[in-house]
């Protein structure tokens, strides 16, 4: 009889510590992701502000192709992480320039650009989603994902922050855009990560076997950006995908390439997107 009583004392508190465990647990990696979530808003926001620097220098100078052009070449070394600007005008904004008129100032290394005309037939941009959303909103905003192909090497995965810019009759001139690959944010991801690792007061009662990493995911559960460029997607889980569309918070336990891991999401300000950490069990 004592000993079946000793038993069931040492079975509850086994219990409880694995509950305070549990809890302690959900604590740090929800404090985790919602400080990625400020790094990565922190990140995009300041992007953000230069582009606008250069979207209104092309605002200044609608006058000319020629005025337009200097424009986006003046700025465009202020953030190495862009891999370009352009200016896609309304069809004959120019008569001279015809149909499609969208100079493109692209980076071709670290350090320098150059100038292409992308705008053609073949790529129709008046066609384009990021285009005709310009037209409609008549606000900023972050593209959704896309692959981009015109058999150059500009040729990639992008997301471009865009603006409708206007004349001085308050017409749309042309919708500018600063263009950038996902390599950008998996750098981020890997300095936020080992940030997070380093950080002590997060960690102080972290297992030291317990594997974490942080990702981007797009709200309808696909992968955006991974610290490694690997995959993590969250579209089997109806839930989860509703929360990410309604940028909500939530933790889901799942299989991640073949792994059994907890997920902590929750979104990031300025886009429509979420930052997810995964936690290998």
């Amino acid at each position: 009889m004592v000993l079946a009583i000793m038993v069931a004392i040492l079975c509850a508190s086994v219990w409880k510590c694995s509950q305070a465990t549990d809890s302690e647990r959900h604590v740090r990696y929800v404090g985790m992701m919602n400080l990625a979530s400020e790094k990565i808003a922190k990140t995009i926001q300041g992007m953000e502000m230069n582009a606008m620097n250069e979207f209104d220098e092309v605002e200044k100078h609608l006058d000319t192709p020629e005025s337009v052009i200097a424009a986006l070449e003046s700025k465009t070394s202020l953030n190495p992480e862009v891999r370009g600007y352009f200016a896609a005008f309304e069809p004959n904004f120019f008569p001279q320039k015809g149909q499609w008129f969208e100079p493109y100032v692209v980076h071709v290394d670290t350090s320098a650009f150059e100038v292409r005309m992308v705008g053609s037939a073949r790529h129709n941009y008046h066609k384009s989603d990021w285009y005709i959303r310009a037209k409609k909103s008549s606000e900023s905003f972050w593209s959704d994902p896309y692959y981009y192909y015109d058999g150059t090497d500009i040729s990639g995965h992008y997301t471009t922050f865009v603006k409708p810019v206007y004349d001085s009759k308050g017409q749309l001139a042309c919708v500018c855009g600063a263009d950038m690959t996902f390599e950008w944010l998996s750098k981020e991801l890997q300095r936020i990560d080992k940030e997070l690792r380093d950080d002590d007061l997060l960690n102080q009662y972290k297992n030291s076997d317990e594997i974490f990493y942080t990702v981007v995911i797009n709200n309808d559960g696909s992968c955006i950006a991974h610290p490694e460029g690997k995959k993590v997607t969250l579209t089997s889980e109806e839930e989860v995908v509703s929360n990410l569309s309604q940028k909500k918070s939530g933790v889901v336990d799942m299989t991640i390439n073949g792994v059994p891991s907890t997920v902590y999401y929750g979104p990031i300000k300025h886009v429509d997107w979420s930052v997810a950490i995964v936690v290998e069990k």
